[in-house]
């Protein structure tokens, strides 16, 4: 069914984008300030801070990292700054200013593959209270929810259709999928009247122009992988990986198209663009002028890794061998899944396809030269 806007005569938008201290809602208001977008639509930022100077700050240093200009970022101001926390709604969700927001892009989550405490108060509690008040806003158009592809629980070597149902007789890997899933199914059934529109993004590594400046959110597996020459998967298998300003252009039309067809779609590769391991090994490859490991490459499990742990160190640099297993055990599990999610929703509305991941693999490369396989890590490990 179609998703119907609610009508609203307003000279500009205001749009609430959440999450903008992070790496995929900082790439969300990149692309607003970047497109020159600020003209027509007002941001309005959520951020954990004391007051709106300290919001501000927080909002401009993780937007230095996707090199706006000083010009760029003057659009933003302390106006700008609604401060607050998910983790306690109630910080925030009583500021009049909600009730003149007519778009919602909601990208704070706790994305972490650790065990944080918080991340069901985060991603589930607080991010309802936040959708039931904004379901009261009269003059709300649409609101944009980033949830992940890999909440649908895919099957192994399957591409997973837009239409299908999430397979709930396979298990999360992590629980940040289960709290994805677990908010979607909360907001559709308690806040009927909100024009909630789910977006679930595949793997997200890297930018097309920065690489892994903005952050090294996943891009550390496929070298840790390359230097221990060894991993979970074959290296035929693919992986589905989308940059992150192709995610953040496509959040932007979503949130903003006048009607769309549905009110679930993925942000991904699709069967056409997964990029196979072997690629992505060409690619490093190339871009450190090194000779591929294809020749070398063992496919092992993770039990034959627990067997050769105390050879971390030697490989990879200063590191916790307990805390590389757990990532091998996490990141194996769905490098070993080989599946694609259909975008064939975002195409009918004449959106392009990604950037392939070996387009902009160098980037990420030279972004990342000089930290270690620990230093990377931490970002999804927090």
């Amino acid at each position: 069914m179609p998703v119907i806007s609610r009508c609203r005569l307003s000279i500009m938008n205001t749009l609430l984008i959440t999450g903008a201290t992070g790496f995929v809602g900082g790439a969300v208001v990149e692309y607003f300030l970047r497109q020159q977008l600020t003209t027509q639509n007002k941001l309005l930022l959520l951020v954990r801070a004391d007051d709106n100077a300290t919001g501000l700050t927080r909002i401009i240093d993780n937007l230095k990292k996707f090199e706006l200009s000083d010009e760029q970022l003057s659009a933003l101001s302390e106006e700008s700054i609604l401060t607050g926390d998910l983790a306690d709604p109630k910080s925030f969700i009583q500021d009049s200013r909600l009730d003149n927001v007519t778009h919602v892009i909601n990208c704070a989550a706790i994305a972490s593959f650790g065990n944080n405490p918080a991340m069901w108060r985060v991603n589930v509690e607080g991010s309802l209270v936040f959708a039931k008040r904004m379901a009261q806003v009269k003059g709300l158009q649409r609101f944009v929810h980033v949830g992940t592809a890999m909440a649908s629980m895919p099957d192994k070597d399957s591409v997973f259709y837009e239409g299908m149902p999430d397979n709930e007789q396979n298990e999360d890997l992590v629980q940040y999928t289960a709290s994805k899933r677990a908010i979607e199914n909360l907001v559709r059934e308690e806040c009927p009247s909100l024009p909630f529109v789910v977006a679930r993004p595949s793997i997200i590594v890297g930018h097309t122009q920065f690489g892994c400046q903005p952050s090294s959110s996943i891009f550390w597996v496929f070298m840790m992988a390359i230097k221990l020459k060894k991993f979970t998967c074959t290296l035929d298998d693919q992986v589905d990986v989308i940059p992150v300003d192709y995610c953040a252009m496509v959040l932007a039309k979503l949130c903003l198209a006048t009607e769309l067809s549905h009110n679930f779609y993925h942000i991904s590769s699709g069967e056409e663009m997964c990029t196979p391991f072997h690629e992505i090994d060409t690619s490093v490859a190339k871009a450190n002028n090194a000779p591929r490991i294809i020749s070398e490459y063992e496919q092992i499990s993770y039990q034959d890794f627990t067997g050769i742990r105390k050879q971390f160190k030697d490989v990879l640099g200063p590191c916790n061998d307990k805390i590389i297993l757990r990532a091998i055990k996490l990141y194996g599990g769905f490098a070993q899944l080989n599946v694609k999610f259909d975008n064939s929703r975002l195409l009918n509305m004449g959106i392009p396809k990604p950037a392939a991941f070996k387009s902009y693999i160098d980037k990420c490369v030279s972004s990342t030269r000089g930290q270690s396989i620990s230093e990377l890590m931490r970002v999804d490990f927090k």
